[in-house]
């Protein structure tokens, strides 16, 4: 998937010695970002339509705690990307199994936003959806035209497993408040858990007689290392350069300071010009000057710089820990594959090497005006149980949002390492939210019109930061979307 699933997925990888159930406490995670891309088209235009008609509320009792009508049809839509649908295909069987007179629509596709936007506007949605994906609807204008059911009650619901804890007392750090955009209400629930930062094979690097490189000096020296035998230091999608972020933007936060990533996302006067951006600018731009970007990767989409770099044409790639699930295909067995946080600067940056960007992926949300809320809802609590959990992280290589189901798990190495990779960051794990709340600002705009030009050799360093910053400003000054800021 690459952003694919826009839960897109993630890994994770940590040594023997840790305790495993402590490391996967801590909040950052990996699981499919899911968000991935390639044009962005916004999403529902209207939240006009005439409402479908709703299910009536069942019977609610220890076993259905929802409410959920054991008679009324639930639809549940998946985007289907790196993840594939297997998982979600086995937590409806057990859906169908509870409620056994109810027919479960369920079906998975690539167009999200095409297949589903004129539902919304015509008042009949389906009742879940896993909006990711290249055409994921963008979820800051679902919020701000109030087209989204608040999760609230799912989350004040028993768990599946435990009827004293609560849906909500169950799940991993960030999760519950990645999903709020202004206030309590909680309108998205990011089932995985993803990791973000530069993947490699270790088997690479150690052909190199090389360490992961912490300082960019460093980086340079490893990818002239890598030039001299054929091998390239980068690639990444080029098509959909919002991938770059993934190690672009916690490298920001690391030179810079968290308050540089919060004041690009609050959509900040001058965020961008900041001079942590503009040395990281300069850094990547670097990287392209040098020769280090493997030859034609303006020109691939995700999973064919994903196929070059598993095939040793290029050592480093910014992605998801979804990456693992989607490209396991031709990533050959003895790769070691591993995730690290970005390369910064130099010693003055402002946080430590290991700074990293971890968060709740793959976005799950019940439309204001679906039929059966309560089964949407229902069929979420029962994904959320840990069954559930273990089932996609062994199906998928990737955490869920549930705190736990990795017992009795083998990790793969990707997942091996994205754990190993929270717990060296510790407290320094970044969670920018641009991708969260203005999708097509940080999809077409940041991601194409300037990162992706300045990367292809057409913009300097300089000019994409001046470029993005009038793309920041024009949507701080769109009466149109609604705005928002970190609390």
């Amino acid at each position: 998937m690459g952003f694919t699933t826009a839960s897109d997925s993630a890994e994770n990888r940590g040594s023997a010695s840790v305790d495993r159930r402590a490391l996967i406490k801590r909040s950052a995670a990996l699981g499919l970002l899911s968000t991935t891309t390639v044009g962005f088209l916004s999403a529902c235009a209207s939240s006009g339509g005439d409402s479908q008609d709703k299910a009536k509320t069942g019977k609610k009792s220890e076993k259905n705690p929802l409410g959920v009508n054991d008679t009324a049809t639930m639809e549940f839509v998946l985007f289907d990307g790196g993840f594939g649908k297997e998982y979600a295909e086995d937590a409806v069987k057990i859906y169908e199994k509870a409620f056994p007179e109810v027919s479960v629509k369920f079906s998975a596709t690539q167009k999200i936003q095409s297949t589903l936007q004129p539902r919304f506007n015509q008042g009949n949605p389906p009742d879940l959806i896993d909006n990711s994906g290249a055409e994921q609807m963008d979820m800051g204008v679902l919020v701000g035209k109030k087209q989204l059911a608040d999760l609230t009650p799912l989350l004040d619901a028993p768990s599946y497993d435990d009827p004293a804890k609560k849906v909500r007392d169950t799940l991993r750090p960030g999760i519950v408040e990645m999903g709020q955009f202004d206030g309590d209400p909680v309108w998205i629930l990011y089932y995985a858990y993803t990791v973000y930062g530069v993947w490699y094979s270790q088997k690479a690097l150690d052909s190199l007689d090389a360490t992961y490189p912490q300082t960019w000096d460093e980086m340079l020296a490893v990818c002239a290392k890598a030039k001299k035998k054929g091998m390239a230091g980068w690639t990444y999608a080029g098509k959909y350069p919002y991938y770059l972020p993934f190690s672009l933007y916690p490298m920001i936060g690391k030179v810079g300071g968290r308050e540089v990533l919060d004041a690009i996302d609050n959509l900040e006067p001058n965020a961008w010009k900041h001079p942590a951006v503009k040395a990281c600018f300069d850094a990547y731009y670097e990287l392209y000057q040098k020769g280090y970007v493997l030859k034609g990767t303006p020109g691939l989409d995700h999973i064919q710089s994903q196929t070059a770099w598993a095939q040793g044409k290029a050592l480093f790639l910014p992605n998801g820990s979804w990456v693992e699930n989607e490209s396991a295909n031709v990533i050959p067995a003895d790769f070691g594959l591993a995730v690290s946080a970005p390369t910064g600067i130099d010693s003055s940056d402002k946080l430590p090497f290991g700074t990293i960007w971890a968060s709740g992926g793959e976005p799950f949300v019940v439309p204001a005006k679906a039929a059966n809320a309560p089964g949407g809802m229902e069929q979420l609590r029962i994904m959320l149980s840990e069954a559930s959990s273990r089932n996609f992280t062994a199906k998928v290589k990737s955490l869920t949002a549930y705190d736990g189901g990795t017992d009795g798990i083998t990790l793969t190495p990707g997942l091996k390492s994205g754990v190993a990779a929270l717990e060296k960051a510790g407290d320094n794990v970044v969670n920018p939210r641009l991708q969260d709340w203005y999708v097509q600002l940080q999809k077409e705009k940041i991601g194409v019109s300037g990162l992706g030009e300045m990367m292809a050799g057409r913009l300097t360093p300089a000019e994409a930061v001046k470029k993005i910053q009038g793309f920041a400003d024009e949507a701080a000054k769109d009466t149109s979307i609604k705005h928002y800021k970190h609390q």
